[in-house]
């Protein structure tokens, strides 16, 4: 596995492995009766598709309850997608529930691939460069993004292929870093938002190219445009335009904050409040104060906050 993904997915475990047994078991009780009898997982709506499905995995992964019957079924979903045409937010997913299974159960879907498979990859990834140094979402795109810069970062992890010309990427994430803190996810953004950053910050810790000593306006401001994002409700929200906090701006600001060792800055009770507030009574959680329904990414999240907040609890 990534060594970004590998590091994050056991951080997150140890911190579910301290909340206590009836939460972890709530939650996965919540993750296991969301598999659908074609071994898949699915959103609120529509049939079991591949982004769900990891979201699901990596829900059930740091629970510790990903093998056996679960992990087979799940097996039996995934072969039919190494022959799909995917988008990169696919291609990551794929890969991502690739390794997650393999790491997890010992179940390997690409035991039978060509063997050239990861270069094939790998040269499809580097058509979605753009002049300007990152990567597009897909073919059509003119620009890069920040987010989709991050993401192939992580297949070209997964899949154990250098990533080309590093210092291009950070040149990139550079045009999208707004001056008083946070970056664009892509160039025409209006203002910064706390995925985008989030995204940035990841690809800067891959490459290692966060240096305090010779950038402290770097870590110093990124801190204040995240402390920034936290509401009166207590989680963080998407952007400066967007009054309502959300779990996945929580969790991801929460995680870059950790990070650069700084999730104190941050109101952490009145964050515990939140993550708590969105916990439904019979497992997951729902993605915001406005949302009635329920899905596994906004759970896989929910459950990540309260996984930082027992690392922090147990560091403290």
């Amino acid at each position: 596995m990534s060594a970004y993904l590998q590091n994050l997915t056991i951080r997150l475990a140890q911190g579910v492995g301290e909340l206590p047994e009836p939460v972890r078991q709530l939650h996965a009780d919540y993750f296991l009766s969301a598999q659908r009898p074609d071994g898949g997982f699915g959103g609120r709506e529509g049939e079991s598709d591949l982004y769900y499905t990891t979201f699901a995995m990596r829900g059930l992964s740091i629970l510790g309850e990903l093998y056996g019957d679960v992990a087979d079924r799940i097996e039996a979903f995934l072969k039919p997608m190494l022959n799909s045409h995917q988008t990169i937010v696919d291609f990551f997913s794929l890969f991502y529930a690739a390794n997650l299974l393999k790491v997890s159960a010992g179940n390997d879907i690409f035991k039978d691939a060509d063997p050239n498979w990861p270069d094939q990859v790998a040269e499809f990834l580097e058509t979605l460069r753009r002049p300007d140094g990152g990567y597009a979402k897909a073919m059509e795109g003119h620009a890069g993004s920040t987010y989709h810069t991050f993401l192939v970062m992580l297949v070209l992890e997964l899949i154990e292929r250098p990533i080309p010309n590093p210092e291009l990427i950070v040149a990139f994430l550079e045009s999208q870093r707004e001056e008083d803190g946070g970056w664009r996810e892509i160039r025409a953004s209006k203002r910064a938002g706390t995925n985008p950053t989030a995204a940035a910050v990841g690809c800067l810790q891959i490459l290692n190219a966060i240096d305090e000593q010779k950038d402290p306006e770097l870590v110093a401001t990124t801190l204040d445009f995240l402390v920034e994002m936290q509401t009166s409700e207590g989680g963080l929200r998407a952007n400066t335009r967007i009054p309502i906090a959300d779990l996945l701006s929580s969790f991801t600001g929460a995680l870059t904050l950790t990070d650069l060792d700084a999730l104190d800055e941050i109101d952490l009770p009145a964050y515990r409040r939140f993550v708590d507030s969105m916990q439904l009574e019979a497992g997951g959680f729902q993605a915001a104060a406005w949302d009635t329904a329920h899905d596994v990414e906004y759970s896989f999240y929910g459950l990540g906050c309260l996984a930082l907040l027992a690392n922090e609890d147990r560091a403290g």
